[in-house]
């Protein structure tokens, strides 16, 4: 934490453009189409941050100013990144430079390839740098292609961790925030919490903010009775149907059971907002029948992410709306046909197309790589709640599709 509060924070990347800090997807084609390598349009980036440091003024009018500068400056380069690490050194402090949204660099996967290796080239460069780091997001889909193919790229690797949020961390870092809730909702909230504590553990208070025990960080019995206080033991009127702990987080889940803690909150949001609406006389905050409701808002606000992400997902489930899954694959090839006779390529996209426009087995792949389809064993396809509901497909005693 004390490492964190001395670290100045730089975006050098991310979906919100910021042309004064990095180049947009058109400025990096015509950087790339004028002969400038990807690298040194990172090394561009990094300068303009540096030079703000060091309070040294570098032509930046332009992008390309600012790129050409550094292929005619290597040696001034060099000085001034050691003399950003210096700066920060003197003042006792950290530089983190954040990339992500890469995917919105190119509407090409091939360039977006070089973008990105090139990148974590530039990240390999700064650990040489005691007190500069690089922090890059990558989605899975970018990290297994060959992005990762140049020398030492193993030393990045290392480094590397996987975003994922278990059962336990998305109700952990749920209460973590309701008992920070400001005024009385707050200590409401911390009485609730305290009342299924063991004598022998309590919230702890640092400063303002409130922090749970470890029995609710992780897995525990407490942790389930905790839950229960808001929305009971039962996804209905016995536990055949599941038990809401659990429910709220498996039902969120996409195709390799990775839940979001957007999509998380979402639904719990959803559900408390139509649990005051629909219940108001239920003894526990959050009704059942309300989870299912949470579940459709999660999956609306999903399927919107996915579109700003891959605009051609949504294009591409247009056709099998209305159908129920599990389905044979022969039915969502034979809706894809109909609707796109020219194939995969005819698919409507803003930027990144479907990685594999070959054939339909392609983009059936793509779709089970960003965990929207399931291939089950039988040769049908299924889809998690998460996208199905939002996407408006059916399932056979399943959460319905929003109207």
């Amino acid at each position: 934490m004390e490492g964190l509060a001395a670290t100045t924070i730089h975006v050098g990347h991310a979906a919100k453009p910021s042309i004064q800090n990095y180049p947009d997807r058109d400025t990096f084609k015509a950087l790339l189409g004028s002969g400038s390598e990807p690298y040194v349009v990172w090394l561009a980036v990094v300068l303009r941050w540096w030079s703000g440091i060091i309070n040294h003024q570098i032509p930046a009018k332009s992008c390309k100013d600012t790129v050409q500068w550094v292929e005619q400056n290597p040696e001034q380069f060099a000085q001034f990144a050691e003399a950003a690490n210096a700066q920060l050194a003197t003042n006792k402090n950290f530089g983190l430079v954040i990339f992500d949204a890469l995917d919105r660099t190119s509407d090409d996967w091939g360039t977006m390839d070089r973008i990105v290796r090139d990148l974590l080239r530039l990240s390999l460069l700064l650990r040489d740098f005691s007190r500069i780091r690089a922090k890059i997001f990558l989605r899975p889909d970018q990290k297994e292609r060959t992005v990762t193919s140049f020398v030492d790229a193993s030393k990045i690797l290392a480094t590397s961790a996987s975003l994922t949020w278990g059962q336990a961390d998305l109700h952990a870092m749920l209460w973590q925030r309701l008992i920070n809730t400001p005024g009385d909702n707050g200590k409401c909230l911390r009485s609730v919490v305290a009342s299924v504590l063991p004598s022998s553990d309590s919230l702890r208070q640092i400063g303002e903010f409130w922090f749970l025990p470890s029995v609710l960080t992780s897995e525990s019995l407490y942790q389930r009775r905790l839950f229960a206080a808001l929305a009971g033991d039962k996804m209905g009127k016995d536990a055949r149907r599941g038990v809401p702990y659990v429910w709220s987080v498996s039902h969120l889940a996409d195709g390799h059971g990775w839940t979001s803690p957007r999509s998380f909150l979402a639904a719990i949001l959803g559900a408390a907002e139509d649990s005051t609406q629909r219940y108001g006389e239920y003894p526990l905050a959050l009704h059942y029948e309300s989870l299912k409701r949470g579940i459709q808002r999660a999956s609306q606000i999903r399927v919107e992410q996915v579109a700003e992400d891959d605009p051609w997902v949504p294009e591409a489930m247009k056709p099998l709306k209305s159908m129920n899954v599990p389905c044979d694959y022969e039915a969502i090839t034979a809706a894809w046909e109909n609707e796109f006779p020219q194939g995969p390529s005819g698919i409507p996209s803003e930027h990144l197309p479907p990685q594999h426009v070959e054939n339909w087995e392609g983009v059936r792949k793509d779709l089970e790589r960003l965990g929207i389809f399931v291939f089950r064993k039988d040769g049908r396809i299924d889809m998690p709640d998460l996208y199905r509901v939002g996407f408006g497909l059916g399932r056979k005693g399943g959460v319905s599709p929003r109207k």
